[in-house]
């Protein structure tokens, strides 16, 4: 596992410490969860969702890529 040092504004770091005790989880959850939110994914997430646009629609590879493309787009756009 990567390990990461980053500086926050003291009142979100705050926000942070509380969010994490108010739902008993780790910060590093939260960031976690929030990175994923926002669309930050491993690469090979990106090839599984173009391999299963592949075998689901039967699209050849440019197409299926052009598709995972705009989804992923469209999702991180919410």
């Amino acid at each position: 596992m990567g390990r990461l040092t980053i500086t926050l504004d003291d009142n979100l770091h705050r926000a942070i410490k509380e969010t994490a005790a108010r739902q008993r989880r780790s910060i590093r959850q939260i960031i976690e969860e929030s990175l994923q939110f926002r669309g930050i994914k491993p690469m090979e997430t990106a090839r599984e969702l173009v391999a299963r646009a592949r075998s689901q629609a039967r699209y050849e590879e440019e197409k299926a890529i052009r598709l995972a493309v705009e989804e992923t787009r469209a999702h991180r756009a919410k």
